[in-house]
């Protein structure tokens, strides 16, 4: 799908077809957003732009000078955009291209972003003149998203702290949950980080107008703040870990020290039994009640051991 967004008497019309692209100047032209383009629409933005878009696997290349690099007439960086699962979050990538004042943008998915900043773009167009001031504005938008999805981390941290302060359901599962949240919070890191790499080289670029620096310098200062509290978060996350496995193992240590009491204290009857149990004369036996005096030798040495490990904080 192609979405062109240009300039027309004070307006910006928005179009669909790669026709349009040979009547308007690329100079009127704000934003093109490809979105799981065909190879004609993506051959013909290349055209009207005279310059080469990034595939999908270079966009999802991690290395630096693949995420951004500019030539004489062209800005092209790449980043990840969250979009978030049932259990787990996924990276999408988007790839920018700025050819003078116009922004191209390629992704494979719809992403809330883009949809909200193109209905927008179309509402009020006088706060997007051209393409840089509607990068920093999905970047803003994105940086935003991205805040919003720590908050409901940290929300959901907090939760599972709760049910460990109050002992409820303490056994595997809560586990393999807080690694799984741990996952989470990484993933939201790396992409935190990647972000905060882009603009630090966009404001190192000349190309990028001056009533943007300070746009983007607010911006690295939201994304070094969210980095600091996805790394609380992971640091939280790690304590509950070692916590739930203290608690797991207490409660596996208190199952062990049961079996050990019960078998000591079963030790003296069990050998009050197999001395009786020998087929020799032995003393306090030939009466019919042997038997009886057996058992009240068993059930005393039971009775002791009892009252000495009770006495000795043993049960």
């Amino acid at each position: 799908m192609l979405n062109i967004f240009y300039k027309e008497n004070g307006k910006i019309i928005f179009s669909q077809s790669e026709k349009y692209l040979g009547k308007i100047k690329i100079e009127d032209t704000v934003w093109i957003d490809l979105v799981d383009p065909t190879g004609d629409e993506k051959r013909a933005v290349e055209a009207f732009l005279g310059t080469e878009i990034q595939s999908r696997a270079q966009a999802e290349e991690i290395e630096s000078s693949s995420r951004y690099f500019e030539t004489d007439d062209a800005i092209f960086a790449n980043t990840n955009f969250l979009t978030p699962g049932p259990e787990e979050y996924m990276m999408q990538a988007v790839s920018f291209t700025i050819v003078d004042d116009t922004l191209t943008t390629l992704r494979e998915v719809p992403l809330r972003s883009f949809t909200d900043l193109q209905r927008r773009l179309q509402i009020n167009p006088k706060q997007y003149p051209s393409g840089f001031s509607v990068f920093a504005s999905i970047l803003d938008q994105r940086v935003d998203l991205d805040a919003d999805m720590i908050e409901l981390l940290a929300k959901e941290i907090s939760q599972y702290a709760k049910r460990i302060t109050e002992q409820e359901d303490i056994n595997e599962d809560l586990l393999l949950d807080i690694s799984q949240l741990q996952e989470n919070t990484m993933i939201v890191r790396e992409n935190v980080v990647d972000k905060q790499r882009l603009i630090s080289n966009l404001m190192r670029s000349t190309k990028i107008p001056q009533a943007l620096e300070s746009r983007l310098t607010v911006l690295l200062q939201d994304l070094s703040s969210l980095i600091n509290h996805t790394n609380f978060c992971f640091e939280r996350l790690e304590y509950l870990q070692d916590t739930v496995v203290g608690l797991i193992n207490l409660e596996q240590n208190k199952i062990m020290k049961i079996f050990a009491v019960v078998s000591l204290l079963l030790m003296p009857p069990t050998l009050v039994a197999s001395f009786y149990g020998m087929n020799v004369a032995l003393p306090m036996t030939g009466t019919r009640w042997d038997w009886v005096i057996i058992i009240g030798i068993m059930l005393l040495s039971l009775v002791v051991f009892f009252i000495v490990f009770k006495k000795r904080k043993l049960l």
